[in-house]
This record gives structure tokens, C-alpha cells and sequence, in this order.
């Protein structure tokens, strides 16, 4: 990732954690800032984990602003090794968005987080499974951002999300823009879609991904710290 800032400071110190899930636990790195004013719980796209670079930028730009993140596999190792071969948990939008529930139980009990307004942020096919786990627990999330996701994903769930829904999606990615209208069409919670000039769908571009950290920043400070 050659466009991300150079770090201005250390946020807040990294703590690997586990996250129980049904029968399995997740591994994922919690931090949580002094005076931390939200927790944003990340889910990762198709093919991707917690150690994504990009979503690690995001999450320090937004530890920068007050907020604690959680970033988190969403799968086991044997299962990314089954997923490496067919393809098919990654786009198991259902099972994913289970994951998210669960992590979403263990911060609603950890000391440091339980007391804490929650944001989602989801990417690629994690968008989707965010948006379900948001229409689960609508007395939980309080606001959503979808970078390069795939909203559409979350299917008839879409009209159940109540939580504050930002779509970020790059001018150069013509097909997700198409699906993320759609999307936001369906909606019947506060939707906003914006369109990052010159980026392609990982947002690659020099200063793209600064923008997509901007707008979450924006998005999680206006509808999190007024829970």
C-alpha cells in the first residue's frame, strides 16, 4: 500500500485477542485509546484478515480520532485454507455475518468495550455481512461504513438496517457503484453514497484511501458519539 501517511504517533497499543464463536475462536487485535469514544469492529472482504493493510490504516486513522477498533478473522486457519480452495465461505454471507454477531457479544461483555457505541466497518463481501449483523442487533449498531463493499449482499436484510449506512465506493469501480445504488435503493435507514474520484476497488490511487479514512472518520464522529 503505497499511499497510506506515514503514522503521526502511536494511537493506542495493539492486544491480540480470541473471540469465541460457536464452537471455534476468532483470532484479532484489539486497541482501544485513552478516553476512547466508540469501538469500530472490522469486517474483512473476501480473501482477507485482519493483517489487511488497508483496513489497518483505516483503523489507525480512526484510533487517531478517539475510537477503539477491533479488527478480526472472520475465519479460522483451516477454514481460510478450505476457503483458499473453493471460494465458498467468503461469499457465505449468512455465516459470515454470525462471526460478526458473535464478536459483536464478546465486546458487549469485555470491560473496556461494553460501555462503548459501536460502528461497523465492512469491506468488499464484509459489507454484506455487516449490514446483516446491523439488522440483527439494531439496538446495537450505531453506524455502518461499506468501503468497496458489496451491500447488496445483505439481500432482504437491507430494509431491517436502521443504523447510519455510508457507502464509499472508487469512481473506477464502475460494477460495485451499480450494485451499491441498488443497495442503497433498498435501504430505509439514513444512506449516503459517496464516489472517491480516480479510485479503483482497492483503492490503490494515491491519496484514495487518505479519503476513505477521512469519511469514516466523519461518519463514526457524527452518529457514534451522539449515541
Amino acid at each position: 500500500m503505497g499511499n497510506a501517511a506515514t503514522p503521526r504517533a502511536l494511537s493506542a497499543r495493539e492486544t491480540s485477542v480470541t473471540v469465541p464463536a460457536g464452537s471455534v475462536t476468532l483470532d484479532g487485535t484489539l486497541a482501544i485509546p485513552d478516553s476512547a469514544t466508540g469501538i469500530i469492529l472490522f469486517a474483512h472482504g473476501s480473501g482477507s484478515s485482519r493483517h489487511s493493510p488497508r483496513n489497518r490504516y483505516v483503523a489507525e486513522e480512526l484510533r487517531f480520532a478517539g475510537f477503539g477498533t477491533l479488527l478480526l478473522d472472520l475465519l479460522t486457519t483451516a477454514e481460510e485454507a478450505v476457503d483458499d480452495r473453493t471460494r465458498e465461505l467468503r461469499f457465505d454471507i449468512e455465516f459470515l455475518a454470525e462471526r460478526l454477531l458473535a464478536a459483536m457479544r464478546w465486546l458487549s461483555t469485555e470491560s473496556v468495550t461494553r460501555m462503548l457505541p459501536l460502528g461497523l466497518f465492512g469491506a468488499s463481501t464484509g459489507a454484506g455481512a455487516a449490514l446483516v449483523a446491523a439488522a440483527r442487533e439494531p439496538g446495537r449498531v450505531s453506524g455502518v461504513v461499506s468501503r468497496g463493499g458489496r451491500p447488496d449482499l445483505a439481500g432482504s436484510a437491507l430494509p431491517n438496517v436502521t443504523a447510519p449506512t455510508l457507502l464509499i465506493v472508487g469512481s473506477r469501480d464502475e460494477p460495485v457503484i451499480e450494485l451499491n445504488e441498488r443497495a442503497k435503493a433498498r435501504m430505509t435507514a439514513p444512506v449516503e453514497l459517496v464516489i472517491v474520484r480516480r479510485a479503483t476497488h482497492l483503492f490503490e490511487e494515491p491519496g484514495t484511501l487518505e479519503e476513505v479514512a477521512r469519511l469514516s472518520r466523519d461518519w463514526f464522529v457524527r452518529h457514534l458519539r451522539g449515541s
